[in-house]
């Protein structure tokens, strides 16, 4: 059902929250417990309202009566707005500026690209550490402004806002610690390396569903643009296409954590082959795709590594090759074992003074191999018995006296006997 527009933030905070409604909403996230002593709101007695407010897709406008605010949500921490209809920076500062203790704001999916960010707007989100702006088309000078502003900002979300390319900012945020900015189309890597200048001290950048190309840069200026990085996100850049881009992930110096799914360069491998080269390659990862990497796993990934390569012609051996060499020697290949269960094994077989080397299916069963046998002994199976004699058994031929029993569950190997006796009557 569509929401009417042209709603506040208060007029939808007042309906959402009323005595009426909310103590027999239930669900994800709607439960509130309200504790004895105040919550710094006056007027505690008309609403009661969680620390975190949900209030996405609720058609909001503007910011309504701005004490009233102040009244509600002196205790409010994190501040959901997404989806709704806000397109001028004035209404949200309204909003923001009296909620005081506000460190979680979300305003995807609002229409605020239809409006400048003055820097006396943004000062009212000076408290906030997280900051979404997922899909508003923010602009570049929008995000400047942002983090002018908010000294202590950790996270930053710019998620479907259709950047090629990344504008520098005037001044760096030394208090970032992870930008999200996935399904963009950032693809030459001198965008990338600005955001390294932007935020020095990042220490998680999600790039997932850009179409990324190759990484020009030297490690020497990869380890100074990104210091702290810690855990990386390349899944499905598109453009990543050689293994020289993934040993450039080795001159961060702090790189432990990464994703790497979805990229040309992978797809020709099977899943175990594309983990055991992409750990071997990445000595200081911790944690690939997801999953932590064990020691025991390493080594094993080294050592693939290495039988992966010992054919390949010496230009096509990189170098990674030569260092696990030096740490485990070089090895011999893989011994090829066939595990798989004989079909056919040769056995002696004895009738009377008679012996015939024959060559029996272990897939029939005990009936059909007296059929086979039926003209080499000239008997009838009704009148045939059969004993099974393995070689390495110390306790006598076995009689075979069930009929549908597969021959294969005996055990039967090439040299043993079979021995057949005519029936007493």
């Amino acid at each position: 059902m569509d929401q009417p527009s042209g709603r506040s933030f208060m007029q939808v905070l007042c309906e959402k929250y009323s005595p009426e409604n909310f103590p027999y909403r239930r669900g994800p996230g709607m439960g509130v417990h309200v504790p004895a002593t105040p919550q710094g709101s006056p007027m505690k007695d008309r609403l009661n309202l969680p620390s975190v407010l949900v209030l996405n897709s609720c058609g909001i406008t503007c910011a309504g009566d701005e004490n009233e605010i102040a009244a509600f949500c002196a205790h409010v921490s994190e501040l959901d707005l997404s989806d709704n209809k806000l397109e001028d920076w004035h209404e949200v500062s309204k909003i923001v500026s009296n909620v005081p203790h506000l460190e979680f704001l979300n305003l995807s999916s609002n229409p605020l690209s239809l409006s400048v960010l003055e820097r006396r707007c943004a000062g009212s989100f000076a408290g906030v550490r997280k900051l979404v702006l997922n899909n508003s088309k923010a602009s570049w000078e929008t995000v400047h402004t942002i983090l002018q502003e908010l000294p202590d900002l950790e996270e930053l979300f710019l998620c479907l806002n259709d950047y090629e390319t990344v504008s520098c900012s005037p001044v760096c945020c030394q208090s970032l610690k992870l930008l999200h900015i996935t399904d963009n189309n950032l693809q030459d890597w001198t965008e990338i390396r600005k955001l390294g200048i932007m935020f020095p001290s990042l220490d998680t950048l999600i790039l997932a569903n850009n179409n990324l190309t190759t990484i020009e840069e030297s490690e020497d200026s990869l380890a100074r643009l990104f210091p702290n990085l810690r855990s990386i996100n390349l899944h499905k850049s598109a453009g990543l296409h050689c293994w020289e881009d993934i040993d450039k992930l080795n001159s961060f110096p702090k790189l432990e954590e990464v994703k790497l799914l979805g990229i040309p360069l992978l797809q020709s491998y099977t899943t175990e082959e594309r983990r055991k080269l992409l750990i071997a390659r990445l000595p200081s990862i911790v944690k690939l795709n997801g999953s932590i990497v064990a020691d025991g796993e390493r080594e094993d990934s080294e050592r693939f590594f290495i039988r992966y390569y010992m054919e390949f012609p010496e230009e096509e051996v990189p170098f990674r090759y030569h260092q696990l060499v030096t740490k485990y020697g070089k090895l011999e290949p893989l011994a090829v074992v066939d595990l798989r269960p004989q079909s056919s094994v040769k056995v002696e077989v004895h009738f009377q003074d008679k012996v015939e080397e024959m060559s029996i299916r272990l897939d029939q069963t005990v009936a059909e191999l007296k059929k086979h046998l039926k003209t080499v002994v000239q008997l009838s199976t009704s009148n045939m018995l059969l004993f099974y004699l393995d070689q390495e058994a110390p306790f006598g031929p076995e009689e075979m006296k069930y009929s549908s029993r597969a021959l294969h569950s005996y055990g039967i190997r090439d040299g043993d006997k079979i021995y057949v006796e005519p029936r007493m009557k």
